[in-house]
């Protein structure tokens, strides 16, 4: 999720009331809950190695009692102060743990289980930007200012904000459940259909941020990979799908996916799709060969791409990874007229 959501969160559970656990409880969950993305401090080597390391080993349960300790360590710093270590780290650790189920629940996922496994794990029901969670939490943290206004202005207690930050998590977890039941009526819809005489091998809903009743299924196939829009309450239109087909394997798609981006992204890809044109060279004809994830992109838009350059010797020339669409990229060889 984006770190404002993750902000709030721990703004929230510091209003719910944890801040009455531990002196600058509040900064602690704030800052605990946006820990596990250090890792963007990738971002220095570059794009390629930003992707390697996100959601890595800071975003595992065996990496969650180092980030809390980190924070509580920052935090004591800040203030110079000396804070009840325990219930500092306890209470950091909620923080981590806040951030961690939060990135599970979305289509990018999380490598929860590392060093051990590198499996990735998600639930698919939240965008990595989800505008109902949000919402949800703005209102948690801005009511109390509004109810202030009002007791202000009857001479009534003034409220703490407890009620409003139980009830924004509660709504919260509501939300996510039912999301979970409408996932599964569109899992339901894909699964029940058959794409060219068969059941699909795999079946995914990605979720869109700003309604929960619509989908973004897709199918693999033996030979291609489909996208369909899916209203979980409505009927499913396959006949709409956008279709990608699987390439076979040639000599080409193999060099290219030996090289490090490559290799990478099809451990990271759950809907690898590549696409391949002619690039011009003086001495003849090379290839340009693109490699996206449908989950955020198709070839030649959207983003995530790994591009390859091979000259006319089949040999790979150059090979980018970019979070753009990288459209400008690769389309002439070096040389080329």
């Amino acid at each position: 999720m984006d770190n404002i959501t993750h902000s709030l969160t721990g703004f929230a559970l510091s209003r719910a009331g944890l801040n009455r656990f531990c002196p600058r409880a509040l900064l602690l969950l704030v800052l605990s809950a946006n820990g596990p993305d250090i890792d963007i401090v990738g971002l220095s080597g570059g794009s390629l190695r930003y992707l390697e390391v996100h959601r890595g080993y800071s975003h595992s349960l065996l990496g969650l009692p180092f980030m809390a300790a980190l924070a509580v360590l920052v935090v004591a710093g800040i203030y110079r102060q000396k804070l009840p270590w325990l219930k500092a780290w306890l209470l950091c650790c909620a923080g981590v743990a806040s951030h961690l189920l939060l990135d599970w629940t979305n289509s990018y996922g999380i490598r929860l289980l590392l060093p051990f496994s590198p499996k990735w794990f998600h639930l698919d029901l939240n965008s990595l930007y989800d505008a109902w969670i949000l919402a949800i939490l703005v209102f948690g943290a801005i009511w109390p200012f509004f109810s202030r206004l009002v007791s202000s202005e009857i001479g009534s207690r003034a409220p703490t904000g407890t009620g409003s930050a139980i009830f924004a998590l509660c709504l919260l977890v509501l939300f996510d459940s039912g999301r979970a039941v409408l996932h599964a009526r569109a899992i339901g819809q894909l699964e029940a259909r058959l794409f060219e005489g068969a059941a699909p091998i795999q079946a995914s809903a990605l979720p869109e941020p700003f309604t929960p009743l619509r989908w973004t299924g897709i199918v693999e196939t033996k030979r291609d990979y489909r996208t369909i829009d899916v209203d979980a309450l409505g009927q499913l239109e396959p006949q709409n799908a956008d279709i990608f087909y699987k390439p076979p394997v040639t000599p080409s798609l193999e060099r290219a996916s030996a090289t490090r981006p490559f290799r990478y992204f099809l451990y990271f890809a759950r809907f690898p799709v590549w696409s391949e044109e002619t690039v011009a060279e003086n001495s003849g004809s090379g290839k340009r060969l693109d490699l996206t994830d449908l989950r955020f992109g198709v070839p030649g838009a959207g983003s995530f791409h790994c591009i390859a350059l091979e000259d006319a010797r089949d040999i790979i020339q150059r090979v980018w990874f970019t979070f753009g669409s990288g459209a400008e990229l690769g389309r002439s060889l070096p040389g080329a007229p």
